[in-house]
Order: structure tokens, then C-alpha cells, then sequence
């Protein structure tokens, strides 16, 4: 009996979520690395603006674990990882302090923005495979839908904030950074924080359930 010509719907279906879903991930980073560039005051403490983007991965990281399972996320994450790191770097060099440079400014290797790309990569390893750990052991528990993703951005947006201020400004070039790191990423982790709890986890439900209405999946119970 010859195959139904549907029957490669499923696995292309996949590799085009995981295709997306990496292209997402790269995005959120590259923005990011940008962002924590430009400092802002918020009630006076020093962030960056880096702190409002970066739990985009978070909500992406978890919907990844719930859609597609925690060995594809860890995919994901491995295939993400380099080319955040180079695209990164690139932004990071034409676009540093916020402003264009020439093109010619990739000529010359730029200490400084390398080293945020390079905490950067640290950074999402650790804080995305520990995001995925604790969302993946608290979801096979059953237990309220929000509690999996508010557990998760609580410990992973930790240790991401702490690697990556650490290894990008500790003894930093810039004299800003250097004397701020410690106050600013205290600031960037309650923004993160509470950004993470008061809207990506409320949008993090709806958004697995669009999506998987989308994917041809009814939505889990849990998440409803």
C-alpha cells in the first residue's frame, strides 16, 4: 500500500518549529546585547534596557520545553548558542553606545563588546538550561499551570543576571559599568523578575494555547 503523501507532514512541521523557534532565541539575544548598552534610571537605580527584553527567552525557552520537550529544548539551545555569540558581537561592534558605526569598526577587534557577547553566551547556556530543568521537573509534577513558569524565571533569570554582569563588567573598560555592575544587575534582575511574573507568565498561557491550536495540538489541560 503506498504511503499517504501526508505522512511527512509531522517531522517538517517539527523542524520548522525548531527552525523558528532557534531564530527566536537569536533575536531575543542579539537585542539584548544591544539594549544593555544604553543605560536608564528606574526610580533612580541604574539599569539597562536590556532588563525588558531578555525575558522574552525565558517565555520562549518554556514554551519550547511544554510544546516540544525538554531534549529539544536543549537542542535548541545548543544550535542557538554560536551564532547568538557571533551575530551578538557584530551588533554589539556597529551599533555600540546605540549609535551606527562605520563598517569598517569590524576591522577592529573590539575588546569591550566581545566580552559582553562572551558573558552573553555564559549567560544563556547556564540560565536557559537551568530555566529548562526546573520548568520541566515542576510541569511533570502536575502541578498550576503559572507555577512551572514563575519557578523557572525565578532561578534562571538569577543565575543568567549574575553570570553575565560578572563576567561583562567586573574590572570593566568602561568606568560606568565598572562602578555600577553590582547595583545595576541587582536592578536588572528585579525588572527582569517582575516583568517575567506580571506579564510573560499571564502571556505565557495564552501564548500555549495559540500556539498549539496553531500546531494542530489541543492544549494541555494545565495550561488552559
Amino acid at each position: 500500500m503506498p504511503a499517504s503523501p501526508a505522512a511527512p507532514a509531522a517531522p517538517v512541521r517539527a523542524l520548522r518549529t525548531l527552525s523558528l523557534l532557534v531564530a527566536l532565541h537569536v533575536a531575543i539575544v542579539i537585542a539584548s546585547n544591544y539594549l544593555v548598552q544604553i543605560p536608564v534610571d528606574l526610580l533612580g537605580f541604574h539599569s539597562t534596557w536590556g532588563a525588558f527584553s531578555f525575558p522574552f527567552i525565558f517565555l520562549a525557552t518554556d514554551l519550547t520545553v511544554r510544546l516540544i520537550g525538554k531534549q529539544p529544548a536543549r537542542r535548541v539551545i545548543g544550535r542557538a548558542m554560536l551564532p547568538a555569540l557571533l551575530a551578538s558581537y557584530v551588533v554589539g561592534v556597529l551599533f555600540h553606545d546605540g549609535r551606527f558605526a562605520d563598517l569598517q569598526a569590524l576591522g577592529v577587534f573590539n575588546g569591550f563588546v566581545f566580552r559582553i557577547a562572551l558573558a552573553s553566551f555564559a549567560a544563556y547556556v547556564l540560565g536557559q538550561l537551568l530555566d529548562i530543568q526546573v520548568f520541566d521537573r515542576i510541569r511533570q509534577k502536575g502541578r498550576a499551570w503559572w507555577l512551572a513558569p514563575a519557578a523557572a524565571s525565578i532561578v534562571g533569570q538569577a543565575l543568567d543576571t549574575a553570570a553575565f554582569f560578572s563576567i561583562a563588567f567586573w574590572r570593566s573598560s568602561d568606568p560606568f559599568m565598572a562602578a555600577h555592575w553590582v547595583e545595576i544587575a541587582w536592578v536588572d534582575y528585579a525588572v527582569k523578575l517582575s516583568v517575567s511574573l506580571l506579564l510573560f507568565v499571564p502571556a505565557y498561557g495564552v501564548a500555549l494555547a495559540g500556539i498549539a491550536r496553531a500546531l494542530g495540538r489541543v492544549p494541555e489541560p494545565a495550561a488552559a
